[in-house]
């Protein structure tokens, strides 16, 4: 199984299989609205635009799990991630990331990258997962790593 075998609902309700990305590099990233971390989408928004046409893609899944900082409705979060950071990368519709109804993407991201000490939870927003163009995950960024920070790793995979 790679990330081409799960799809997810977007912002506007429609659901995209992750297929859709195949052959690209993903850079897939749990997002927060009203987390200390949320200005590092301007830092996705930048590598994306610096690296789409190479064969980039970010991924944003909101998610509403770690001290309540995802709120809003997907309306609510588009807008806001347009107004504030000029996001043009795909946002999906808000997910879980941990427990019972954890998004089954996310499942697999877990199970085939742990983060520290082999723990499979999500610590916080803003954890990243960088995909090479086969679909396998390559690496896991803890929330505290920037966006321009993975400018290497991404080189490497496009």
């Amino acid at each position: 199984m790679t990330v081409y075998g799960y799809s997810a609902l977007r912002l506007d309700g429609h659901e995209e299989s992750l297929s859709a990305y195949r052959g690209q590099v993903l850079l897939i990233v749990n997002t927060a609205s009203a987390c200390g971390f949320t200005p590092q989408y301007a830092g996705l928004e930048a590598l994306y635009q610096d690296f789409h046409d190479q064969g980039l893609a970010v991924l944003g899944f909101p998610c509403n799990q770690f001290g309540a900082q995802e709120p809003g409705a997907e309306a609510e979060i588009g807008a806001f991630c347009q107004k504030n950071y000029g996001v043009t990368f795909p946002i999906f519709a808000k997910i879980d990331v941990n427990g019972e109804h954890a998004h089954p993407l996310y499942k697999y991201l877990k199970d085939a990258k742990p983060g520290l000490l082999g723990t499979e939870a999500i610590k916080w927003n803003f954890t990243k997962f960088l995909i090479g163009r086969d679909g396998e995950p390559v690496a896991r960024y803890a929330p505290q790593t920037k966006p321009e920070e993975l400018e290497a790793p991404i080189r490497k995979l496009l």
